[in-house]
């Protein structure tokens, strides 16, 4: 793994963490939007090997999902 895609994943890891002490505040339907959203950011990263548009499509599907989890 190079530099940048080691430095992307870092930070996405420290933001969800950070954002998860956030849900405190939430509604249920609000953090499953959150945590989906942040699971297909990692999974967009990763099946796209760190492409920008992979990790927000997969952040936006999340977040779609997540919603809808009841």
């Amino acid at each position: 793994m190079n530099k940048m895609n080691r430095f992307a994943v870092n930070a996405l890891a420290v933001t969800m963490l950070l954002s998860l002490s956030a849900c405190a505040g939430m509604s249920r339907n609000e953090q499953n939007t959150a945590v989906g959203a942040g699971a297909g950011a990692v999974v967009g990263s990763v099946l796209t090997g760190g492409s920008a548009v992979g990790t927000v499509g997969g952040a936006v599907v999340g977040g779609v999902i997540g919603d809808k989890v009841k």
